[in-house]
């Protein structure tokens, strides 16, 4: 059972990715920069998903917090862990795309490629 309100978003995103036939490649993938809430990859495109929970939409949808300065930070990870685990030849047959997963009351909403 998860203990946080963002624990339990994460879950219920990568369950939403699992249910559309993505495979979860990563959680919570940390580095000293930073950290990717979910990985998953559906054939050649692997997605980076910041997830975004909230108990209510009191202080507007998740999808608004996620600005300039979080997405350049997402992309320099999206870059790391490309280049720490994809081999180089692959590299240039992957498309990346980035999404951001919303969950207000336990609603999910999803924008792919939100940036």
């Amino acid at each position: 059972m998860p203990s946080t309100l963002g624990e339990a978003g994460e879950q219920l995103a990568a369950r939403w990715y699992e249910s559309r036939g993505y495979e979860v490649l990563e959680r919570n993938w940390r580095r000293r920069e930073g950290e990717v809430d979910l990985i998953v990859r559906e054939g050649r495109t692997v997605v980076f998903v910041e997830v975004k929970a909230r108990s209510s939409a009191r202080y507007g949808d998740g999808v608004e917090a996620v600005l300039p300065a979080k997405q350049r930070r997402i992309r320099r990870l999206a870059d790391r862990w490309l280049a720490e685990l994809t081999p180089a030849a692959a590299r240039s047959r992957v498309t990346v795309r980035f999404d951001v997963v919303s969950i207000t009351a336990g609603r999910i909403s999803v924008v792919e490629a939100a940036f």
